[in-house]
């Protein structure tokens, strides 16, 4: 299917051609709804921009940025412990490289699929570029779970997955990070094998082991981040993390280091959850708490219900699926990071936070909020950090492993840290800048939308039809 910009009376109005082409978005790639989501979302913002620059409509460039690159789908057989086989299916996809090689995340879960994947590469488009580093847009994964595989049959997964993946990717080409399901173990077992069939050790994979090319502050850098984004926003209203009460939802990396660092700057968190319920603290969860969370999650591999029976005052809920709300939304709070996944803040979710007087939204997870939510926040005027701004601290400190990497250097935690401080910084500056450009003064979705597009669509145009 083809699009047409040109009609008789010459070139579409702008928001004629963006309904055009998402019309054919959805028609091209049907059952993908968090893909359409996620092109909405960018397209909404980008009515701004296409008055000022109808370049980018004569060279359809939201044409092209909506079509990946290359997608890889692939088999992936293995053996588990009883020695049965299993088929699990593999994907990547490469979805812009103007800027620089594809960059993004592996995600192993039983979620996985093409529009999920083709979402979070889309969305890793914008965030990288937001980065000011030269990395382009990629994710790919799995819908093969880790959740109670022995290390041999995570290991002979990775080892099947990287057989094939290994011929599409490289340092200056495609360069894989983790994401949902795919950690440290997991990144070893991939670059081992990729090191093994390829005969060379290169920057292939970020957030690898520290003693075999890997950065500080790389488990941290979402959370990290994320929390260092928070305290600007705060800032543009003469406000600090100091004292707030904080909701964060999941309990893996990205949750796990936004509550250490909202500990470090004087806040109080109070939650954390994963996919069989939440747990509230009202005494808040403090290092000691923390370090317990941590063993749970990352050694013994627990259900964060066993919290509660740790520490008496601490309250589990279970949530139910069906339900359109999760009950961790609605505490009385100052501030919340949703760190889980896609979609977990529904617009009842998002009216109950506004209800319970939350003042700042920063998302940690990718597009944690519903178009509706995100409506949501947007008219009550709190501050609202989306995902692609907020959590882009990840993927800038791989950006920075890669340039450790490249140069065969090691930079201190203090001197990664410091860096990755500046560029969230830097993002919100961004962020905030563009949208007062735009006419939308404190609208960072905005911002953050037409700031990461513009780079990507002006590297388009420089480099012709390609």
């Amino acid at each position: 299917m083809t699009t047409s910009i040109l009609s008789s009376s010459g070139i579409k109005a702008p928001g004629d051609y963006l309904e055009e082409v998402m019309i054919s978005v959805k028609a091209k790639n049907p059952a993908e709804p968090e893909f359409h989501q996620a092109v909405r979302e960018v397209f909404d913002s980008l009515r701004l921009v296409l008055a000022k620059h109808p370049e980018y409509q004569s060279n359809r460039i939201l044409d092209r940025i909506v079509e990946p690159e290359r997608v890889l789908m692939f088999r992936v057989p293995w053996t588990d412990d009883q020695g049965n086989v299993q088929v699990n299916r593999g994907f990547r996809i490469e979805m812009n490289s103007a800027i620089g090689p594809y960059k993004g995340g592996l995600r192993f879960h039983p979620s996985v699929n093409l529009g999920i994947l083709k979402f979070l590469a889309f969305e890793q488009v914008f965030k990288n570029s937001l980065t000011t580093l030269p990395m382009g847009g990629g994710k790919g994964g799995s819908d093969f779970d880790p959740k109670g595989k022995s290390d041999n049959e995570v290991m002979r997964f990775c080892q099947s997955f990287m057989t094939e993946l290994q011929r599409h990717i490289g340092p200056n080409t495609d360069v894989p990070a983790g994401d949902i399901g795919v950690g440290g173990r997991e990144i070893g077992y991939l670059f081992g094998q990729y090191k093994r069939l390829r005969n060379e050790f290169t920057g292939v994979l970020t957030g690898k082991g520290l003693n075999w090319g890997g950065s500080l502050i790389r488990p941290e850098a979402t959370g990290y981040g994320c929390v260092y984004f928070a305290e600007e926003m705060l800032k543009s209203r003469k406000d600090s993390l100091d004292g707030k009460l904080c909701l964060v939802s999941g309990s893996g990396n990205v949750s796990q280091y936004t509550i250490e660092k909202l500990l470090d700057l004087g806040a109080k968190p109070v939650t954390v959850s994963d996919s069989n319920g939440v747990i509230y603290d009202p005494d808040g969860i403090d290092r000691e708490k923390l370090a317990y969370v941590l063993e749970l999650k990352n050694v013994k591999r627990g259900r964060i219900r066993d919290y509660a029976a740790r520490y008496e005052k601490a309250i589990f809920m279970p949530t139910d699926v069906k339900l359109e709300h999760s009950p961790l939304w609605n505490i009385k709070a100052d501030c919340a990071f949703p760190s889980a996944t896609q979609n977990e803040i529904s617009a009842r979710d998002a009216t109950n936070l506004i209800k319970n007087g939350i003042k700042l939204v920063a998302e940690g997870a990718n597009m944690p909020s519903t178009l509706e939510a995100t409506k949501l926040f947007l008219d009550a005027k709190i501050l609202y950090g989306p995902a692609k701004a907020a959590n882009a601290g990840g993927v800038a400190t791989s950006g920075l492993e890669m340039s450790q990497n490249s140069a065969r250097i090691s930079w201190t935690r203090e001197e990664v840290d410091e860096r990755l401080h500046k560029i969230m910084i830097s993002i919100h500056r961004n962020c905030y800048e563009t949208a007062e450009k735009y006419g939308t003064p404190g609208n960072l979705v905005n911002g953050a939308n037409i700031a990461g597009f513009l780079k990507v669509a002006d590297a388009m145009l420089d480099q012709g039809l390609v």
